[in-house]
């Protein structure tokens, strides 16, 4: 059992930058493939990052390539995404999942555990 806690969310304006964090409990963080996924109102939840739970590796998706990094510090039990040259398009919920030895391409409905979300708006 994974319990993920997320925080850092905020108002920025564009062009700006914020890190979000995902706390994890529980043991074996360094076995979960972690996923960041973002849910705008009216639209479905999408994939934005993950980082595999070997060697961390990463993917992201086309529309944040070049702005946004994950990390992982499984000391600390913590995921991070550090989001730079905010759009106003990147304005959502942004949401923290766990998967156990998921693989990096995993789609959200596999994943098992999931955080709360914390809302991120950019402004124009």
């Amino acid at each position: 059992q994974v319990q993920l806690v997320e925080s850092g969310g905020g108002l920025v304006q564009a062009g700006g930058s914020l890190r979000l964090s995902c706390a994890a409990s529980g043991r074996s963080f360094s076995t979960y493939t972690m996923g960041w996924f973002r849910q705008a109102p009216g639209k479905e939840r999408e994939f934005v990052a993950a980082i595999r739970y070997i060697a961390g590796s990463t993917n992201y998706a086309d529309s944040v390539k070049g702005r946004f990094t994950i990390s992982r510090d499984n000391a600390k039990n913590i995921v991070y995404l550090q989001m730079n040259s905010l759009k106003p398009e990147d304005t959502a919920v942004y949401y923290c999942a766990a998967e156990y030895l998921g693989r990096l391409n995993l789609p959200v409905h596999e994943y098992d555990y999931w955080g709360q979300g914390t809302q991120v708006t950019v402004s124009s």
